[in-house]
């Protein structure tokens, strides 16, 4: 798994309408790689340690008022200490006045220089969550993903198993592809996975017998979606009649991906079987358990039968 991920600071002014008061270089060739931010409130009184270079650096209404109780001499000597340790980036919130040693420094240093309206709360929450689907650990899998019910359910399987074939039903359900074939998963915090396309093969289904279509441009841009939360995991898997397969839905069966466990389940697949109303059915019981209901534990209550199925053993698949 890597981890090594960078964007460009060229790409971050763009998504948030930032103004460059001053660029060393060609912001395309500028490499962010840290998903945390920094406001220098500690570094503008002189304490350094612990300072990370490589977050983009914010400063505010405290920032700026703090520099404005110094005379203009030792605001500058503050301001070139701080420069000195050439942060990535620093960017100005709030439309505050930007005085004229702010350029002069950052271009003694060779520092790229922002500013944006917004309030500094605002944009730092917004960039946080900006870098952190950016630079996310990723993995790329051979699955399906689709979003049904406004569950994301990653379709695992081998070649021809009938991931893509089924992903067609659904979304002529009315239901919405996120990606065929290749699935592209980041780890956006400690409990969320995100999964997408890869923009080269976005919308694209591959159909054995037919070849290749655009989900897009057949069932309408209403079929389809960039990004989805991963909720469940089906494992999809030809049928074998010497397997017991869960008839309660009592297992607790997890896929671990990028260290976390997400929810699965596993269904076999054969003739007759009509897998995307199964798979609509297992969306919405998932987001019933979600809610704290559990329909086998209601029945096998209703029976005076739960006791005997405490304590059931969960099952970890480990597919990544």
């Amino acid at each position: 798994m890597r981890t090594d991920f960078s964007i460009s600071l060229e790409k971050i002014i763009k998504e948030f309408s930032l103004e460059p008061l001053y660029l060393p270089e060609n912001s395309g060739e500028i490499m962010v790689s840290s998903p945390e931010i920094n406001r220098p409130g500690l570094q503008l009184a002189g304490y350094f340690q612990y300072f990370d270079e490589k977050r983009i650096q914010i400063l505010g209404l405290s920032e700026t008022s703090f520099l404005k109780r110094f005379t203009t001499e030792k605001a500058r000597e503050r301001m070139k200490e701080y420069f000195s340790r050439k942060p990535v980036a620093v960017v100005i919130a709030r439309e505050l006045e930007v005085e004229d040693y702010y350029k002069e420094i950052a271009q003694e240093y060779g520092v790229p220089l922002l500013k944006t309206g917004e309030s500094t709360s605002d944009f730092s929450a917004a960039l946080i969550a900006f870098l952190n689907l950016h630079l996310a650990p990723r993995v790329t899998q051979h699955g399906v993903l689709v979003e049904v019910y406004g569950e994301g359910i990653l379709l695992l399987g081998e070649s021809g198993v009938g991931k893509s074939e089924t992903a067609i039903e659904l979304v002529k359900r009315g239901h919405r592809l996120i990606a065929d074939d290749a699935v592209e998963i980041r780890r956006v915090s400690s409990k969320s996975l995100v999964g997408t396309a890869p923009d080269n093969i976005r919308h694209f289904i591959e159909l054995r017998g037919i070849g290749i279509i655009n989900a897009s441009r057949i069932f309408g841009v209403g079929s389809v979606k960039l990004t989805e939360k991963i909720d469940l995991v089906i494992n999809m898997e030809p049928w074998d009649v010497n397997k017991a397969y869960d008839r309660m839905g009592l297992e607790n069966q997890t896929t671990e991906i990028l260290g976390l466990n997400i929810q699965s389940l596993t269904i076999p697949v054969k003739p007759g079987r009509n897998l995307a109303v199964i798979i609509e059915v297992a969306a919405m019981n998932s987001r019933q358990k979600k809610l704290g209901y559990n329909a086998a534990e209601d029945l096998l209550g209703r029976l005076g039968m739960a006791d005997d199925f405490k304590g059931k053993s969960n099952d970890k698949v480990e597919a990544f």
